[in-house]
């Protein structure tokens, strides 16, 4: 049961008005739970995190965030690119093994995610922008938290549950000591926005292009292009491959590393940088639990793999419902079960992609990908994996990842 009014400030408090939270809080809200949401920054604010998968339009479709979406003009996507030296592929997620959604958009994350807070704003929550969590206390039937305003007052709100959406800040991993290291080897990535003045007639911009260093498969580069004529560029690689750009700036690695490959250099001659390249290391995490106490972890508070799959915001739309799903249960007195009932098929899908990750990085998936005789039922189930369907238990390659790639790897041979 909810606690009486006056017992709390608020049903439940979320850390971080990102795309988890957002969510989370939509799906609450459809229920008539209170909900606040405490923001460590100031929206708009720029985040990575730009392709879509198509999974996540059925959540949006179903907290009813989706139309804002539609309305606001993104660029549309409908799959991606792989390229490894002269070869190409294409992957059209409308030609998948699931049933949904087969295509999505390309965003600009601020504008993304001010989009859904304003939303979730609208439904009734109560958003706290440059807000820091610093401490929580456990009290009779709830948690009370400790947070720091911008102006560096120290504010205290009581609640009965606690999501923790803060990204990789990830607050509650931090405050109660349960981060662990990731299984995925240490990488780092370089990312700006640019103005690409690429032709139309070069490229399709409704598909995100990830291209494979000539020189070194452990290093990638993606192009996301955007519906203003701009495009989010970026580049991940170990730091020892890095070494060899000792004493350049971020912006000087970023262009010779993209510039390495003659496709992408040619597509990118004309292209000038919006902002200076910024950096980010070591961004895979793992926790030894994704919920506790009065509180779960969603997101990329909970794990984070890599980018290479984009599927960052869908893990994080798909932790929201699943959490959100329990959490209701367990408020109108269900029986609800965490680790049943939001890890187990949580980490069903995260394992899919973690599968792919890994034999992308091992080299046995990109052969895979590119080899041209291909089944087109095969096809269509790993199109249905790259669109997000991570959870679709029908597909055979969710059954068993692993062992459907090592198997499709030895016939590509």
């Amino acid at each position: 049961m909810l606690l009486q009014p006056g017992k709390q400030s608020v049903d439940v408090l979320i850390i971080g008005a990102g795309p988890a939270g957002c969510v989370a809080a939509a799906y609450l809200l459809e229920q008539g739970i209170t909900v606040k949401i405490l923001e460590k920054s100031q929206f708009p604010r720029f985040s990575i995190g730009e392709s879509l998968l198509p999974q996540t339009m059925e959540i949006l479709q179903q907290t009813n965030l989706l139309q804002p979406v539609i309305e606001a003009g993104f660029q549309y996507k409908n799959g991606a690119i792989f390229r490894w030296q002269d070869e190409q592929v294409e992957f059209d997620f409308r030609e998948k093994f699931s049933p949904g959604w087969g295509i999505t958009y390309q965003v600009q994350r601020d504008k993304f995610d001010s989009i859904l807070a304003s939303q979730v704003e609208s439904k009734g929550a109560e958003v706290i922008y440059q807000a820091t969590v610093k401490h929580i206390d456990y009290i009779d039937g709830g948690v009370r938290v400790a947070w720091y305003d911008g102006d560096g007052n120290v504010h205290s709100e009581t609640t009965q549950f606690i999501l923790d959406a803060s990204g990789f800040g990830r607050v509650l991993p931090k405050l109660l000591k349960i981060e662990e290291p990731s299984s995925l080897p240490f990488r780092q990535s370089l990312f700006t926005h640019v103005i690409d003045q690429i032709p139309l007639t070069r490229f399709d911009r409704n598909k995100i292009i990830i291209t494979v260093h000539p020189l070194d498969t452990q290093t990638w580069m993606w192009l996301i292009p955007f519906a203003d004529g701009s495009s989010s560029l970026g580049a991940v690689a170990t730091p020892e491959f890095y070494q060899q750009f000792a004493g350049l700036s971020p912006d000087q690695m970023l262009e010779r590393i993209c510039h390495a490959d003659s496709y992408l250099s040619n597509l990118l001659k004309g292209a000038r940088n919006k902002y200076s390249v910024r950096q980010i290391g070591g961004y895979s995490s793992s926790v030894q639990s994704y919920y506790g106490d009065r509180y779960a972890l969603l997101g990329n508070a909970g794990e984070f793999l890599d980018p290479v799959f984009s599927s960052g915001v869908t893990i994080a739309f798909k932790s929201a419902q699943l959490a959100c799903d329990v959490l209701t249960r367990q408020f109108s007195g269900e029986p609800a079960c965490w680790q049943q009932q939001f890890v187990e098929p949580l980490l069903g899908g995260i394992d899919t992609f973690r599968a792919f990750v890994d034999a992308w990085y091992a080299g046995t998936l990109l052969p895979i990908l590119c080899y041209p005789n291909k089944d087109p039922d095969v096809t269509a189930m790993i199109s249905s994996v790259l669109a997000g369907y991570a959870w679709d238990t029908r597909n055979p390659v969710v059954q068993d990842a692993r062992k459907f790639l090592r198997l499709i790897s030895g016939l590509c041979q």
